[in-house]
């Protein structure tokens, strides 16, 4: 007992050190991941960890996220992942939600150009990861055309009926048609899980995915309605952080819980911040709180996008040698990939291009951003700091922003 705590605390603190570090987003972190894990400490073979970054994508919910909580696993079961989880998760959401906290009492008195550099940096870093995930994910003429087919759909058929919709539609065409793909890497990794306890993981998933939109309409209570609509939100993410924009401006502000600058903005400082983008939802609930119980409905919102992805992590991790020899799962995987571009694709237009990009200056410096990230390699909190400093100096200077 004596052993497995020390191995516990362990964990913890070499992931709170990462989550202290770690910028740049999910792609970065798996990179991060890597060095620590396989390079350094040797927890894994390359191959092993090769596997579990495509399981993190085939699943939905925060990619690096999920991949620390299994590393977390493999090394140390259940309280290996939990620990894993907080400690790469405790640093920024603490800091988004003292972030969130802070604009919502002094919102009105930062320079309006430092809010607008924010909403600038949102946008560029988010037309750089559709570039990064579409050369990965689309790197055929059939899989490109699937995901502006996917894009199109979603907006035909607007919200999250229309975005699950073209994720079904997409697993489909990829069992249909798509069985030229390899196949899924053989296991390499135990998963220090039984399948017993995988089944329960599973299906505490499935009870909370069908029962809280139920307990939502019933009973009508608002936190209820919070955790049920993050939890929705963290179950239907499939590619990762920047793909929750597409659900939170569908579920939150579409919905009115937050305004769609406060929104961005909270978006903009979450990527200035180590660890996982997920957490933009502290900021949310921080807005949300407006001043009272904000510890409790900051805790909501995390928990409700986070526990999704663990439970399904953690729960298929014992399973996923005997899921990855079906064939067929690497057929649907190809196909769910291309619409996750899509429908990244399509909410980056509208509505954040549309509502966010309005004069020549907005669209140079977006340009400039992004070829800053795609081709020298910038990293993202550097851009960030780099548009609210531009901003903030037009602003000063009379220029609209």
């Amino acid at each position: 007992m004596a052993n497995q705590w020390k191995q516990t605390f362990e964990i913890f603190f070499i992931f709170l050190r990462l989550g202290c570090t770690s910028f740049g987003g999910p792609v970065a972190h798996i990179s991060y991941f890597h060095q620590e894990f396989i390079t350094k400490r040797k927890w894994l073979t390359n191959d092993a960890y090769t596997e579990l970054v495509a399981l993190s994508h085939f699943l939905p919910g925060p990619a690096s996220s999920q991949i620390g909580m299994a590393l977390g696993s493999i090394r140390g079961g259940v309280m290996g992942s939990l620990a894993a989880f907080f400690g790469f998760t405790i640093p920024s959401a603490l800091l988004m939600a003292l972030l969130g906290a802070g604009f919502l009492e002094y919102g009105q008195f930062l320079n309006p150009g430092i809010l607008k550099g924010l909403q600038i940096a949102a946008v560029s870093v988010i037309v750089h990861a559709i570039i990064q995930m579409g050369q990965k994910l689309c790197p055929d003429k059939e899989r490109v055309t699937l995901a502006i087919l996917a894009a199109i759909g979603s907006n035909l058929i607007q919200g999250m009926f229309g975005q699950v919709l073209m994720i079904i539609i997409g697993g489909g065409i990829g069992l249909l048609f798509f069985r030229n793909v390899d196949s899924l890497p053989q296991i390499s990794f135990n998963a220090n899980m039984t399948k017993k306890l995988g089944y329960w993981y599973l299906s505490i998933f499935l009870f909370l995915l069908v029962f809280l939109p139920l307990a939502s309409t019933l009973f009508s209570n608002p936190l209820f309605n919070l955790f049920d609509r993050f939890y929705r939100i963290g179950s239907l993410v499939f590619g990762g952080g920047h793909v929750v924009i597409a659900l939170l401006e569908e579920e939150i502000v579409q919905s009115g819980w937050i305004i769609r600058e406060t929104f961005l903005v909270g978006y903009g400082f979450a990527q200035t911040l180590p660890g996982p983008l997920f957490t933009i939802s502290a900021f949310i609930g921080a807005v949300i709180s407006k001043g009272s119980y904000t510890f409790f409905i900051v805790l909501i919102c995390l928990c409700g996008a986070f526990l999704p992805g663990y439970l399904l992590m953690i729960g298929i991790l014992p399973f996923w040698e005997s899921l990855h020899k079906v064939q067929s799962t690497a057929y649907v995987m190809k196909g769910i990939s291309a619409v996750v571009v899509g429908l990244l694709f399509a909410v980056f237009y509208d509505p954040i291009f549309v509502s966010s990009v309005s004069g020549r200056l907005d669209f140079f410096l977006v340009s400039l951003s992004f070829v800053f990230l795609q081709f020298w390699k910038f990293p993202t909190w550097g851009i960030v700091l780099f548009l609210v400093t531009m901003y903030g100096i037009t602003s000063q200077l009379g220029y609209q922003v």
